[in-house]
């Protein structure tokens, strides 16, 4: 196997998961100052942090149709396009509807290359790594989310911008837009979509040959064996019986993920920190730290799950989970006052982010290393479009009802509830990993076809 090859292609590929995670997380230095510049209701405001999410619903939900019609290599290139136009049109933005509808295109770079970029590498990458080459998508969506809350940090601290801070906040994702743009001109196309999806198996068999010349032949032969409907899977047919098992797994996996309240305490990492009494430059420092433990374990994560396997990491998380967002719960019980001077709070609430940073630490282990490998593997070839954007989809639609009503839950049900609410949902992902969810470690595409589809 060529290893450094796969390497370099997933790492380039993965780079749309740095995009992902900046332009994630960049609004959290950014929200405070735009509601007050515009002077945004509370429901304008969410709409504001969130609109992102929805276009990251509609580019998860049809990024399977670019990526099976024009490959998933070009997709993910004019992906690139629109986190470069987002970013920059977001800066610039004299108003709120301008900035949304910049932020909306972002999300669909988002959700799109949710679907293109964890496809690709799985499509490319032998089963004994494809844990690892996959979830090199997932260590460089931390890895943004951590720049983007270093970024927004200096920002703040050496005053960039004055005033208009949180436009060059916006503004920097135009670098790395463009280095990913440049990358998608070094990777080839996937091997299966050339020859499931152009019924080109001399095109596929060169590229397999330059991933691994002694198996390329054996692999070329398993594809086609696999390859039932080839040209005519429709969006109908993805949902008939055959399916109906890894359709299931998709959508429980995405939904636990995001019902952890990942998404919300990303987005909101600064407000949470502020609740309990840190001041605003301390609160995005804290951000800093949120992203370093993240991307710590992301990278643990990583190398571990294809030697532990995906089971095993969900079990570890969905405990981890359990206990630290049941401490955060019980520490703003005990603490019902929010209004109490900053002493008090802070003398009170002075553990809150540990457990945060615990939380975090047990998500990057568990579903943040698995949910896009897992989600990339349950499919079989011909209809692994249609699977990654259900996934993807379902992932994306609760982040954005959960981020949107986060700051309204907050006032109207107080922090307390909506964490012991988020504890119960990862009660309810334990049984799953219990009861339902396969391991799928080691096992070619091809075989977890045969697994999951006959059930």
């Amino acid at each position: 196997m060529k290893k450094n090859r796969v390497l370099s292609w997933s790492i380039a590929v993965a780079l749309g998961g740095f995009l992902f995670g900046f332009d994630t997380a960049v609004i959290s230095g950014a929200e405070q100052a735009i509601q007050e510049l515009w002077q945004l209701s509370e429901f304008s405001h969410g709409l504001a942090v969130g609109i992102a999410l929805y276009g990251t619903m509609l580019g998860a939900l049809l990024g399977g149709y670019p990526a099976d019609r024009l490959g998933r290599r070009k997709t993910l290139f004019w992906i690139g396009i629109l986190y470069f136009i987002s970013a920059l049109g977001s800066a610039l933005a004299p108003g709120p509807t301008i900035f949304m509808t910049f932020r909306f295109l972002g999300g669909l770079g988002v959700g799109a290359s949710s679907v293109a970029a964890p496809m690709y590498i799985s499509e490319v990458s032998p089963a004994r790594v494809r844990g690892r080459m996959v979830a090199l998508f997932q260590f460089n969506i931390v890895f943004g989310i951590l720049l983007a809350y270093l970024s927004n940090y200096l920002i703040d601290l050496y005053q960039v911008g004055g005033e208009e801070a949180w436009r060059w906040m916006m503004g920097v994702e135009t670098i790395p837009a463009l280095l990913f743009v440049s990358s998608m001109l070094i990777v080839p196309n996937s091997p299966r979509w050339l020859l499931v999806k152009k019924g080109d198996p001399a095109a596929a068999l060169e590229v397999l040959q330059r991933i691994d010349p002694t198996r390329a032949e054996d692999q070329l032969r398993a594809i086609q064996r696999s390859d039932h409907d080839r040209g005519r899977t429709t969006l109908t047919s993805f949902f008939k019986a055959r399916y109906r098992f890894p359709v299931m797994l998709a959508f429980l996996f995405a939904f636990f993920n995001q019902v952890s309240g990942i998404n919300a305490i990303i987005y909101y990492t600064k407000r949470i920190f502020e609740l309990t009494g840190q001041e605003s430059t301390a609160a995005l420092a804290s951000t800093v730290g949120i992203g370093t433990v993240n991307l710590i374990f992301t990278m643990v994560g990583m190398i571990i799950i294809d030697r532990l396997g995906r089971k095993t990491l969900m079990y570890i998380g969905s405990f981890g989970l359990i206990l630290t967002l049941g401490l955060v719960a019980f520490a703003f019980y005990a603490t019902p006052d929010l209004t109490a001077p900053a002493q008090v709070l802070q003398q009170t609430l002075a553990r809150v982010p540990y457990f945060l940073f615990g939380y975090i630490a047990f998500f990057a282990l568990s579903q943040g290393a698995v949910i896009w490998v897992f989600i990339s593997e349950i499919f079989p070839n011909e209809v692994r479009g249609y699977g990654q954007s259900f996934g993807s989809f379902t992932h994306w639609i609760f982040a954005a009802v959960i981020a949107s009503v986060f700051p309204a839950a907050l006032t109207h049900f107080g922090p307390g509830n909506v964490f012991l609410f988020f504890t119960a949902m990862m009660v309810l992902q334990l049984l799953f990993v219990w009861r339902v969810m396969p391991e799928t470690k080691g096992v070619s595409l091809e075989e977890l076809e045969e697994q999951l589809t006959n059930r």
